[in-house]
């Protein structure tokens, strides 16, 4: 493969290659995995970086055990908020969160904030919520309106290095991971107008594509909040509902383990108004929606707005949705039609999927099985991105691509071949670019790849094999590293954007 002005200009034969770039400098590869570089399209940038250089929980096997890392971290760090990000006590034995009282034990006095995996729920100190105006006497994780506050009040005390460092340790994990761009979703209740512009401004190698979620109404709301936060299009982490782990997913049908049906943050007609507003606008417009509910106030939205500008018009902008994880084949033919890319996160089901998972808990084994169906969003012509939501889950795009392809649900499943163009391909595509090239490595496309130390690369697979690998050329997918359960996984050697080493080991 040769390389000019961060482009590549010819791929073929090592010999001619040689011969017709004569004074090319020549890098050896030495037998390593060339592939197209990924694009992450869901992270949370800063919160991603805390986690990287303050207090992961996630490895907490049981609440005493995040206690013991919270009491350990407030007296290493006694000067700074005490931030954790990443419990989930449904795999711990005790099956509760940390209390008010525990936490006040664990760190007397310090404003301490702690948010589940889902990041959709938090719990905190008493300083914390009195900081926030949030009850200090309830024991009860905080949620919607009162998690934004506290959330916010944390935010307040985190230094300007101290969001520099999360940042830049953030964005080299991606480029060591073989990520050459990531799509950072922000909005004035998750990050704040102030992380997003000081996130814009870091110098690094890795593209940032920015996404605001906030509400408009016109198209002259659009452009004038498109110019005010320096996004790139307005979507995203916009709310229409929460998530299933917090029991705040907007469903249908009450949860099986709680008496509580969710919660809608935006209704069919403030969809419709945002979806006419950014459309109208030529911006492109999104929202997360998880709960089955969600979904349906979306697609109605949806053909609302597609009878009033059009299907081109609407098809046109590339409307996204963020995790999409309940969604029947009535709705996903609608979302096909109009030209709705689903940015998904296949980790989360082989997180919570399965019959014993928190999904099954949540919405009992029926509903659970539900979830997810990437199958039959690829089926029904939505053009699939794939993202992990970091720091929900881990920034790590091969996780991605194989629990794409091993879905726990039998038929939801899709392809090693299209679970790597969504991740490539798909992914560049979900953030706008639709010049047929990016994401591939042809003459003519970016020159953004990676090289990769590999156990074994899948050439060409029997029919009856459960890999199924493909190597059809017009796929314009490399062979594969295999990923099964007992393969290695592929070890990142060096990333390249544009022709600019981002990484190199």
């Amino acid at each position: 493969m040769a390389v000019t002005d961060g482009t590549v200009s010819w791929i073929g034969e090592d010999r001619p290659g040689r011969a017709l770039h004569p004074d090319a400098e020549i890098v050896d590869l030495g037998g390593a995995f060339v592939a197209p570089a990924f694009v992450d399209t869901h992270v949370h940038t800063t919160a991603t970086g805390l986690a990287l250089i303050g207090l992961d929980l996630g490895a907490a096997e049981s609440l005493t055990a995040c206690l013991d890392r919270v009491r350990r971290y407030a007296a290493e760090h006694p000067d700074t908020v005490v931030w954790g990000q990443n419990w989930d006590e449904t795999t711990w034995p005790e099956q509760r969160p940390p209390t008010t009282a525990e936490l006040e034990e664990a760190a007397p006095g310090r404003a301490v904030y702690l948010t589940r995996i889902d990041a959709h729920s938090a719990v905190c100190s008493e300083a914390l919520r009195r900081a926030a105006g949030v009850p200090a006497e309830s024991d009860t994780p905080v949620v919607a309106d009162a998690h934004h506050a506290v959330r916010r009040a944390a935010r307040a005390l985190l230094t300007a290095d101290d969001r520099h460092r999360a940042r830049v340790a953030a964005l080299d994990l991606a480029a060591s991971r073989g990520v050459a761009a990531v799509h950072e979703c922000a909005g004035p209740d998750i990050s704040g107008l102030a992380d997003l512009g000081e996130l814009l401004t870091v110098e690094h190698g890795v593209e940032v594509r920015a996404y605001w979620g906030e509400a408009v109404t016109t198209a002259d709301d659009a452009r004038d909040l498109l110019a005010a936060t320096g996004a790139h299009a307005l979507g995203g982490d916009l709310f229409v509902d929460g998530s299933i782990g917090s029991h705040t997913a907007w469903l249908h049908d009450p949860y099986s383990d709680a008496t509580t049906s969710g919660l809608a943050y935006l209704d069919p007609d403030a969809i419709a108004a945002h979806l006419a507003a950014c459309t109208t606008a030529d911006i492109q417009a999104g929202f997360h929606v998880i709960g089955d509910a969600a979904t349906g106030a979306v697609v109605e939205a949806i053909e609302r707005v597609a009878t009033d500008l059009g299907g081109p018009a609407v098809a046109g902008r590339g409307h996204r949705l963020e995790h999409l994880e309940m969604v029947t084949a009535e709705q996903a033919a609608v979302l096909g039609a109009r030209g709705v890319i689903a940015s998904v996160q296949p980790v989360f089901d082989a997180y919570w999927g399965g019959e014993h998972g928190m999904y099954a808990t949540r919405l009992g084994a029926e509903r659970a099985r539900a979830l997810n169906p990437l199958s039959l969003l690829a089926s029904s012509g939505v053009s699939l991105a794939l993202g992990s939501d970091s720091p929900v889950t881990p920034l790590d795009p091969w996780a991605g691509v194989r629990a794409a392809v091993h879905h726990r649900t039998a038929g939801s499943a899709i392809s090693p071949r299209a679970a790597f163009a969504a991740a490539t391909r798909g992914a560049w595509r979900a953030g706008g670019v639709r010049d047929g090239v990016a994401g591939t490595l042809v003459a003519g496309a970016p020159a953004s790849y990676a090289v990769w130390d590999v156990d074994e690369l899948v050439v060409s697979a029997p029919k009856d094999s459960v890999q199924r690998w493909s190597t059809d050329p017009r796929s314009r997918v490399p062979a594969l590293p295999r990923l099964d359960d007992d393969a290695r996984a592929p070890r990142c050697l060096r990333t390249v954007h544009r022709g600019v080493t981002v990484f190199g080991s």
